[in-house]
């Protein structure tokens, strides 16, 4: 059983159990979406008495948290005890723009060239991951709703707004790849 988890699965694997879990969610009438989270864990942390944003009842979204928590922790079991022997399998294009940039592909998720705490902790990586926390941080709210909200929820309640959204991330996106990302690391 454990060899079948470990192998690699294909795309429509996680598309099955994404709209299991959609179908599940419409049929107690629940939405889904990470960044909800956050304003969950600041209400329960008392921001509710500055601002109105965070006064609302955070007991209904404790089944979030729940599905928060057991993401969190089912990356830690995967990436720990069923990490795969077979590395990474990557177009060839995409492993030629990144060593354009600079950036060798050694076969893992994650390259370690940018990766790792030495990049973190200098001041480059530092201004990146900052930039790049705000920016995420400034889109979500921006957007009421991250990338999974809108893109698996909202789209399957049939929200234009949802729509707009996704358009939105599908061409931020693309930005920051085709624009962005080279200045970044070139």
């Amino acid at each position: 059983m454990i060899e079948l988890i470990k192998q690699p699965w294909s795309w429509y694997a996680s598309g099955a159990a994404i709209a299991f879990i959609m179908v599940l969610l419409l049929f107690f009438g629940k939405t889904f979406g990470f960044s909800s989270n956050l304003r969950t864990m600041c209400t329960i942390a008392g921001a509710g008495k500055t601002t109105s944003f965070f006064d609302f009842d955070w007991k209904k979204q404790r089944w979030n948290l729940l599905f928060l928590i057991g993401s969190i922790m089912g990356g830690f079991i995967s990436a720990t005890f069923l990490k795969s022997d077979q590395p990474l399998q990557l177009s060839k294009a995409t492993i030629a723009d990144l060593q354009a940039l600079g950036i060798s592909f050694d076969g893992g998720l994650n390259p370690t060239a940018i990766y790792n705490w030495h990049y973190a902790l200098s001041a480059k990586g530092f201004a990146v991951l900052l930039g790049a926390g705000l920016m995420i941080g400034f889109g979500s709210r921006y957007a009421n709703g991250c990338t999974s909200g809108h893109a698996i929820s909202g789209l399957s309640n049939l929200q234009l707004p949802s729509l707009w959204a996704v358009i939105g991330f599908f061409i931020g996106g693309l930005f920051m790849t085709h624009i962005l990302f080279p200045l970044i690391f070139s």
